[in-house]
C-alpha cells in the first residue's frame, strides 16, 4: 500500500519505520523541509514534502499531529485525498477528536497507539515502538467497515495488541492509566520540590533512585501533550483526579489516626490489584 504519514515526530516516524519494513510505501508530511529531510535520510519515509499534494494518491494516511491542530490540518489535507482514502489519527483523545473528524471524510476511523517516550521529533522515532503495546480503533456506527478492516490488518502487522472500543468509552479509561499518572506525577514532583530546605531538597534529588524515577517518568514528559490530554478530555480527566484526592485524603486519615491495620489492608490490596493493570505486556 502507499500509506501517508502526515506529523513525522516520534509516533509518526516510528509508524514510517514499521510500515516500511512490513513492505508498504511511505509518503510523510511536515511543515519543517529540515524535518522532511531528516525523515527521508533516517528511513523513516520513501518520500516526504510539506505539500498535501504528495498524499493524493496514499490509501490509508494518519494523521499525527498534535491535537490541537488535528481539525484544521484535516480541512486542509481533505481536498487532497483519493475519495477510497482511509483516514485515521494516533490522539490521545477521541471523542472530541472523532466528532470533528467524522464529518470531514466518510471513511476516517479514529485510532489511538499507547505507545511513547519522554523525547519528541523524528529523532527519537524508533522501529518496534508499538510492538506488544494496545493499538485502539474507535469506530462509531457511521465508520466504513471496510477502511477498520484494512486498519486493523495495518495495526496487527506492527505487532500491537489490538483493541476495538466507543471514542467516550476510550477517554475515559484513558483517563485513569494514561492522563491521570501524567498529573499525579507532575503533582510529585511538584510537591518535592516544595521542600524548603535546600540542603534537604538537594540530598533527596541526589538519593532519588529507581523507585522515584518509575513514579515521576510521566511527569517529567512533554509538557504540551500534558496540556492537551487536561483541555480536550477535561471531564473525565477531572473525574478521575476528584477519586485519587479521595484515594489521597483517605491515605492521610489512616495515617493521621494511627490505624496502621487498615493502612496495611489498603497497602495489600492494591499490592494484588496492580498486576491487573501493569503485567500486560
Amino acid at each position: 500500500m502507499k500509506i501517508g504519514i502526515v506529523g513525522l515526530g516520534l509516533i509518526g516516524g516510528s509508524l514510517g519505520f514499521d510500515l516500511r519494513a512490513a513492505g508498504h510505501e511511505v509518503l510523510g508530511v511536515s511543515r519543517q523541509t529540515a524535518t522532511c529531510e531528516q525523515a527521508i535520510a533516517l528511513g523513516a519515509v520513501d518520500r516526504a514534502s510539506a505539500e498535501f499534494e504528495l498524499l493524493s494518491a496514499a490509501e490509508a494516511i494518519f494523521l499525527c499531529t498534535p491535537l490541537g491542530v488535528m481539525p484544521q490540518t484535516a480541512e486542509a489535507l481533505v481536498p487532497y485525498l483519493s475519495p477510497a482514502a482511509i483516514l485515521t489519527d494516533v490522539g490521545s483523545v477521541k471523542a472530541s477528536v472523532v466528532e470533528t473528524l467524522e464529518p470531514l471524510w466518510h471513511r476516517f476511523v479514529g485510532g489511538h497507539p499507547m505507545a511513547g517516550k519522554e523525547t519528541a521529533g523524528i529523532a527519537a522515532a524508533q522501529a518496534g515502538l508499538f510492538a506488544n503495546r494496545p493499538y485502539v480503533l474507535t469506530p462509531t456506527a457511521r465508520t466504513d467497515s471496510e477502511a477498520k478492516a484494512t486498519l486493523e490488518h495495518l495495526i496487527r502487522a506492527l505487532q500491537s495488541n489490538y483493541y476495538e472500543c466507543s471514542p467516550a468509552q476510550h477517554d475515559r479509561a484513558v483517563a485513569w492509566i494514561s492522563h491521570l499518572p501524567v498529573m499525579a506525577s507532575a503533582s510529585l514532583i511538584a510537591a518535592c520540590q516544595q521542600e524548603p530546605e535546600a540542603t534537604t531538597l538537594a540530598l533527596a534529588q541526589a538519593l532519588a533512585s529507581s523507585g522515584f524515577r518509575d513514579t515521576s517518568r510521566v511527569g517529567g514528559g512533554n509538557p504540551a501533550l500534558g496540556r492537551m490530554m487536561a483541555q480536550y478530555n477535561r471531564e473525565e480527566l477531572l473525574r478521575s483526579l476528584q477519586i485519587y484526592r479521595q484515594s489521597i485524603d483517605r491515605c492521610i486519615l489512616l495515617i493521621e489516626q494511627h490505624r496502621w491495620d487498615d493502612l496495611e489492608r489498603h497497602l495489600t490490596e492494591t499490592h494484588q490489584a496492580r498486576p491487573q493493570f501493569a503485567d500486560k505486556a
